[in-house]
């Protein structure tokens, strides 16, 4: 009997160990919203992908990350275990949704129109007059709301939502004041009108996320903070961090 019992035992036992090692698998969802995360080929490349590869390499967890469309890589990480979305905009909307790892970066929200356009905005009251795209399911729309803006387009993503503006589609569109500065320094022609909102962009993982795990990450962030790994990774993608 107890040489039947020993392979069972066995066999359980490993069966627990691949199951712990399976459960401890983060998954990252992120957009198509470069420089900060994007695809080279099928790689997941940028500014914060590189945050989240390293922090994942410091606590030595394994990890997948998948470039998809917004709505999906938000709705993922709100109701599947184990899974975190990047880089979100932590509000008081989204704070109880989600456990965050932050900040991958610390970001004004510019509202910007195509240089040359019709649009005379210069303040966000003068603003509201015109029609502001934005895309589904992003943190903007519900600033833009809460800011008694009207005349909001959605747009399917943000690269969609880009292209609205430059080809005068909508007047005006939210956009990180980071990636702002990126398309002045490769001369597109864009504008700033004026400041919509600041917030902290992080990790948001599900809520029921192991607060063990949870902190190791975090604790991995400030690493990359304190010793300028995350401002020299700013600077690679031709980026500068205000914070």
């Amino acid at each position: 009997m107890r040489k039947l019992l020993l392979p069972v035992f066995l066999g359980l036992f490993s069966l627990s160990l691949f199951s712990i090692a399976k459960a401890e698998t983060v998954n990252f969802t992120t957009e198509e919203y470069p420089p900060f995360n994007y695809r080279d080929g099928k790689t997941p490349v940028g500014a914060t992908v590189e945050q989240v590869e390293k922090i994942m390499s410091y606590i030595g967890v394994d990890y997948s990350i998948d470039v998809m469309p917004w709505v999906r890589a938000y709705k993922q990480a709100e109701t599947t275990p184990m899974t975190c979305v990047f880089a979100t905009a932590h509000n008081a909307a989204r704070d109880k949704l989600f456990k965050w790892v932050q900040p991958l970066l610390v970001d004004r929200n510019l509202l910007i129109k195509h240089a040359g356009s019709r649009v005379t905005a210069t303040t966000l009251d003068e603003a509201r007059n015109f029609i502001v795209g934005t895309w589904r399911d992003d943190y903007s729309e519900t600033t833009l709301r809460q800011a008694n803006f009207t005349r909001i387009d959605i747009g399917s993503d943000f690269r969609a939502t880009l292209k609205k503006l430059m080809s005068d589609r909508i007047d005006l569109m939210p956009i990180s004041e980071t990636y702002f500065d990126k398309l002045q320094k490769d001369r597109n022609a864009v504008q700033a009108v004026a400041v919509l909102s600041e917030q902290p962009m992080g990790i948001a993982c599900q809520k029921d996320f192991p607060d063990d795990l949870l902190k190791k990450m975090q604790a991995a962030l400030d690493r990359l903070i304190a010793d300028g790994t995350q401002k020299q990774i700013f600077l690679k993608y031709g980026l500068h961090l205000a914070n």
